[in-house]
């Protein structure tokens, strides 16, 4: 990669000025005790993530002879949008493979956007290497989802617009899959403001880049598995890694119930609908899994396009994860009265009943008991374990 350099970044944003839209940081949120936690909503950007950003520049920096090739990129759902809308606002053809699993509504959006879709067997590697073999087929123009100069430069605009609306910012934490995101953010801001410490964050079922700067070398992994679909890469960049090596303070990782809880509090708080890499960073945050102890901190939203029929189940998983859901099963004796002294205990605790499923095939340890299940809205952990105390006090027997 030809050197990367601040003016790039300004360029772009000159270019994105009246295309991307540029959404105000909200906050502070009271989503941690430990630090003033600000949000930079890219949730909001037109097609629904930060990645308009990036292809858009790409695409308008392209040559008459590139741009009548037409373009092909691979993507997890949201740089398709983004080379989509490029491409249709500069006249061009786009072709994207996405991954056959990706959300049906990142595969919906990318075709309202005008782009020919492929679905390619697997996960985001497999239509990466789908879209090169159309490209040498073909004669397409690549556009690269991250490892890209041109593409990591328009992300970078994120960072000048945080350095332009709060300068006294202390830290700034994004997430990760192949790193154009957060490369071209710590590229702008240690140029400008070296003082200023930037996080990244991946899924722990993705830690291409955490594993990769750890050891000091490209690593790919086998495979990866995480609610988060949009950082899900098995191999970093090879620009970005060198960039994340000079401009990043530390990689971490946040599990997928980490992820769901703060999708959740996203949601319930500030009224925000996040994907599950759109919440990486601001679960880093929540989950105290960063050095930012009184400090003044942006967390990137990077994107919001998340497939409605899964949001009831990230929504369940957050709200176990806090504490707010929980299943209890226990073996009673199968005589009149025991089922209501149950729930009355429940019910005396505070605890709302939701689901109830009373069994007696099963695998009790005793012939005339039975297995009963519970499903709970609490208030949080401290409520679960008087519940269950209650219940063990009344000389009930839970298994689980």
């Amino acid at each position: 990669m030809a050197e990367l350099s601040i003016g790039e970044v300004y360029r772009a944003q000159m270019v994105l000025k009246d295309v991307a839209r540029h959404p105000k940081i909200i906050g502070p949120t009271d989503f941690s005790d430990n630090c003033r936690i600000y949000l930079k909503p890219e949730n909001l950007q037109h097609t629904g993530s930060f990645k308009l950003r990036g292809a858009y520049y790409k695409i308008s920096q392209l040559s008459p002879e590139e741009k009548s090739r037409g373009v092909i990129a691979c993507s997890a759902g949201n740089h398709a949008q983004g080379v989509a809308l490029g491409a249709t606002h500069n006249g061009i053809k786009s072709l994207i493979c996405l991954p056959a699993g990706a959300p049906i509504s990142k595969i919906e959006a990318t075709k309202r956007l005008g782009a020919e879709v492929c679905l390619v067997p697997g996960v985001y590697d497999d239509a990466y290497r789908k879209a090169l073999e159309l490209r040498d087929e073909h004669g397409y123009t690549f556009v690269h989802p991250f490892d890209d100069p041109l593409v990591i430069a328009g992300q970078g605009t994120i960072g000048l617009e945080i350095l332009e609306e709060m300068p006294d910012v202390e830290a700034i934490v994004v997430p990760v899959g192949g790193g154009g995101l957060v490369s071209g953010v710590a590229f702008a801001v240690k140029t400008l403001r070296p003082d200023i410490k930037v996080y990244g964050v991946q899924a722990a079922g993705a830690p291409s880049m955490e594993h990769s700067l750890r050891d000091g070398k490209i690593e790919r992994l086998e495979k990866v598995a995480t609610i988060a679909d949009g950082i899900a890469v098995k191999e970093p960049g090879v620009n970005t890694f060198d960039l994340c090596q000079k401009y990043v303070d530390e990689i971490v990782t946040v599990n997928d119930d980490e992820i769901a809880a703060a999708i959740l509090a996203l949601i319930e708080k500030q009224k925000l609908v996040a994907e599950g890499a759109g919440a990486a960073a601001v679960a880093a945050a929540m989950y105290g899994k960063l050095p930012l102890k009184g400090m003044k901190v942006v967390c990137l939203v990077s994107g919001g396009n998340i497939d409605v029929n899964m949001l009831n189940r990230i929504i369940n998983r957050g709200l176990a994860k806090k504490g707010r859901l929980c299943q209890l099963e226990l073996e009673l004796q199968d005589k009149p009265g025991t089922l209501s002294a149950v729930l009355k205990i429940v019910a005396d605790a505070g605890g709302n009943i939701l689901a109830v499923n009373h069994e007696r095939v099963g695998a009790p340890t005793e012939i005339n008991s039975c297995l009963l299940h519970l499903e709970l809205e609490t208030l949080n952990d401290a409520h679960i374990q008087s519940i269950r105390t209650a219940l063990a006090d009344a000389g009930f027997k839970l298994l689980s």
